[in-house]
């Protein structure tokens, strides 16, 4: 036994035991220890605390969080793929107290009705329509924007806004251009309605901010501003494994994350659930505590030395993402842009936090994402996106109108690493798939909790994919080369096309809004498609892991949460949704975390 004093002084027992502190588990904590006063309630969080730190409430520090050498992010790599041109997709995940909602890029985008009808219709989830789920979001939500408006909240401890300042003028530029180019595709107050009204319009984008300029996130909404005595919440606390006996979860064992306490002891640690426990890591945290425990497929379990205690073929499997893919345009040097910001220039940053202190404005009250479009092809346009696509459509789109293709921005900057870039102004021509059809997973390779997991993103693996990031492509250029502060693609990241092909890159200022579309051939569709390959990204909108489905199509827990085959064991995260949903997920996991929490609530007696 090591010698060493531990960071937390932890009891050996509770009634309610949580893996994970993120953004479902911090909303699942706080309502039940609200709702019953005389239960004991324990929150095991991996990464660090969150509270009262800058970084975590002034909006514009979101990159920050990407940085290597970030304690706030889990970054799992995975396998090298042909799809993605032999490369290795790196996918972050939060990794401190309040999970996602504290690192996020603050974009309120929520799913459509049909994607929660799915989860009830389509695998029998009673319970999980969209009649059930909307009522979670408008629970979670205060909605500044307009308190009264239909399908959002008006009372929760979010905050949702346009933040503190005006839009940049890349955004209203983006709002101006796209309905003039497109006259099918017009502007709306409403892009967030959850229906088909909500498709093909172009809108003003909310964020998870305050009109004061903070950050809404769960940490700092459900848990440190209040004072629940009932509740210990500890961060540096990598559960190992569940405890199971006889078929029912007794409890959990940790240890310390040296990431977070580097000196801590590092032997194992048992705490009691006398009630129940609920495994909340998240899509890519929670298959490995599931699989470490003994529950999952058995042949990935045997390969990694782990006795079987539950064969559930489904846990680690189902992954999916939004494939992220982002085409850098050059700005007017003029253009306010995120891009020095980015570049950590030092009297960029000296502004912004004089301006934030004073009156939170300026670039650190918002996000990178003013304005954007849920787009979804019109009938004419369905054979552009070519006959490998139509299969696709016809099962995930066709019939359900409230459902978009891809959801698509041009953003003041270019949020990635720009060390190696030359120092311009950029704006980022980003679009996202709603309805990925590719699929990947996630899977232990031994006992270690430390160890890095066997990850396959999946990305691109379907060509349906491919095709509509084509299609995406061409979209989103049409609108940039309009607009007034475009002044030229940045070329190194775009497709490669001929010198004397018409989708040469050669344009250095914008052209007419009724200026003629460009035309490509089968040879710049292939250019496209490599470049495709080469540039699509994670979204960080992991889910699907440890879906909500039956047991025979490798499901893993029910419509209650609870885990197949185990007794008082729940898992409540984005690794349960059985199917994707076409948004940003901070959305999805704030209904959820409010769903599991009425769930929970019901079973211990009292309605929330």
């Amino acid at each position: 036994m090591s010698t060493l004093a531990p960071p937390h002084q932890i009891h050996t027992e509770y009634d309610l035991v949580f893996a994970g502190g993120g953004t479902a588990a911090c909303i699942i904590a706080s309502r039940l220890a609200v709702a019953f006063p005389d239960l004991s309630i324990l929150v095991l969080e991996r990464g660090p605390t969150t509270e009262s730190k800058m970084e975590h409430i002034q909006p514009g520090r979101f990159l920050t969080h990407l940085a290597p050498e970030s304690k706030t992010m889990q970054f799992y790599t995975s396998t090298p793929s042909e799809h993605v041109a032999g490369r290795s997709v790196v996918v972050p995940a939060g990794r401190c107290i309040g999970g996602g909602s504290s690192v996020n890029f603050m974009v309120y985008n929520r799913p459509s009705a049909s994607d929660f009808d799915a989860w009830e219709k389509e695998f029998g989830n009673a319970g999980w329509s969209a009649n059930d789920m909307i009522p979670m979001l408008q629970k979670a939500e205060t909605y500044e924007i307009d308190p009264n408006k239909s399908t959002h909240g008006s009372d929760g401890p979010l905050k949702v806004s346009f933040g503190r300042d005006e839009m940049l003028d890349i955004g209203r530029q983006y709002l101006e251009i796209g309905p003039k180019l497109d006259k099918n595709r017009p502007r709306s107050d409403e892009g967030n309605g959850l229906n088909e009204e909500s498709i093909n319009v172009f809108f003003q984008c909310p964020k998870w901010s305050s009109t004061d300029g903070c950050r809404s996130d769960v940490a700092h909404h459900y848990i440190y501003n209040k004072n629940l005595e009932n509740l210990s919440v500890f961060d540096g606390c990598l559960v190992d494994r569940i405890v199971i006996k006889d078929g029912v979860a007794t409890g959990l064992e940790y240890i310390f994350d040296t990431r977070v306490y580097e000196s801590a002891p590092q032997d194992i640690r048992s705490v009691k659930a006398l009630k129940l426990v609920v495994v909340s890591a998240g899509a890519m945290g929670s298959p490995p505590i599931l699989e470490r425990s003994g529950l999952g497929k058995k042949e990935i379990l045997e390969k990694a030395g782990i006795s079987v205690v539950n064969d559930l073929s489904g846990v680690g499997a189902n992954y999916q993402d939004h494939a992220f893919y982002i085409s850098p345009y050059i700005a007017d040097p003029d253009s306010i842009t995120f891009d020095l910001l980015f570049r950590g220039d030092p009297e960029t940053w000296r502004i912004a936090r004089e301006k934030w202190e004073k009156d939170r404005s300026g670039l650190l009250s918002t996000n990178i994402v003013d304005s954007c479009i849920k787009m979804r092809p019109l009938p004419h346009e369905l054979d552009e996106l070519g006959p490998e696509f139509m299969d696709y459509w016809n099962e995930v789109l066709a019939n359900k109108p409230d459902r978009p293709l891809f959801w698509h921005t041009i953003s003041p900057g270019l949020p990635a690493d720009q060390s190696a870039l030359p120092p311009l102004k950029f704006m980022s021509s980003a679009s996202i798939l709603g309805y990925p059809a590719s699929r990947g997973h996630i899977h232990v390779v031994s006992k270690d909790p430390y160890a890095v997991p066997d990850f396959h993103a999946g990305y691109l693996s379907n060509p349906a994919d491919v095709s509509a990031l084509r299609w995406a492509y061409k979209k989103g250029r049409e609108l940039t080369r309009r607009m007034p502060a475009f002044r030229g693609a940045f070329a190194p990241a775009h497709p490669q096309f001929a010198a004397d092909s018409p989708a040469a890159l050669t344009e250095t200022r914008p052209v007419p809004v009724d200026a003629p579309n460009i035309v490509y051939s089968a040879e710049d569709d292939k250019a496209i498609d490599a470049n495709i390959r080469q540039m699509v990204q994670t979204t960080w909108h992991s889910l699907g892991t440890c879906a909500m489905k039956p047991l025979p199509q490798g499901g893993v827990v029910d419509s209650k949460l609870n885990v197949h085959g185990v007794q008082n064991l729940k898992v409540a995260d984005l690794s349960i949704p059985p199917s994707n949903v076409n948004s940003n997920t901070y959305s999805t996991a704030v209904a959820i975390g409010e769903k599991a929490a009425m769930i929970i609530a019901e079973e211990l007696g009292c309605t929330l």
